[in-house]
């Protein structure tokens, strides 16, 4: 369908990628996904060096509701043209992701099996061209895909960066693999108790937002630089 792909980049996406999914899909009979993403300006990227901005927030606010319209967009042109579809927005997930702080099919897990990159060190997705600055949305459908060649190894490498510059201590430096858990290389929780404290401090608000490692990334950096 690459009247689609083309479809999703005229709309605002960056990339594009289809995955196959039978076999880890949450809803019977959808069994392929499509995974597009937007990615932050490097005037966003480059506020985040010491701690999250303002600016940052709203442009992660703004990439939220951006990815959400378009995943919609997304869904209601596959069924248009006859197929079966489920958009991940933010708002059906709902905000509480449940005692891993993740939903049952991430979007970077569709991500990295179509092929559009990897899982970092920090849990992130990570991609050549833009590093970890980016976010995901992710639709589930029925229609036929020429899905993408999955990445089923981080290319992180010997590379400590994220975790030698996390403020949380939450990274333990391992290489993530689809044989491991999240919380095998990543303590999700001491990064939420840190990103806690630091969005009342900046902002006297209750947000769960830091960008450190998105900014310390090698990739993003390159992104920063070109």
């Amino acid at each position: 369908m690459n009247h689609l792909r083309q479809f999703l980049l005229d709309n605002g996406a960056n990339e594009v990628g289809y995955a196959d999914i039978s076999d880890v899909t949450p809803k019977k009979g959808l069994d392929y996904g499509i995974v597009f993403y937007m990615t932050y300006p490097r005037e966003i990227i480059r506020t985040i060096r010491d701690a999250p901005s303002m600016e940052y927030l709203k442009y992660y606010d703004y990439l939220n509701e951006q990815l959400d319209d378009l995943g919609l967009l997304c869904e209601e042109y596959l069924i248009e043209h006859g197929f079966k579809a489920y958009a991940q927005t933010r708002k059906r997930l709902g905000m509480d992701f449940g005692e891993d702080n993740s939903f049952e099919l991430p979007h970077k897990t569709i991500a990295t099996r179509a092929g559009l990159g990897w899982i970092g060190k920090s849990a992130l997705f990570v991609t050549g061209k833009y590093g970890s600055a980016l976010r995901l949305i992710s639709v589930l459908t029925d229609a036929p895909l020429d899905c993408g060649t999955p990445i089923l190894e981080s290319s992180c490498g010997k590379c400590m960066t994220c975790k030698q510059t996390c403020p949380a201590e939450a990274i333990r430096g391992l290489n993530w693999s689809v044989e491991l858990n999240r919380n095998d290389f990543y303590d999700d929780r001491k990064c939420e108790e840190y990103v806690h404290r630091i969005c009342l401090e900046k902002f006297s608000m209750d947000k769960l937002i830091c960008g450190k490692c998105i900014y310390e990334c090698p990739h993003t950096q390159k992104y920063l630089l070109k």
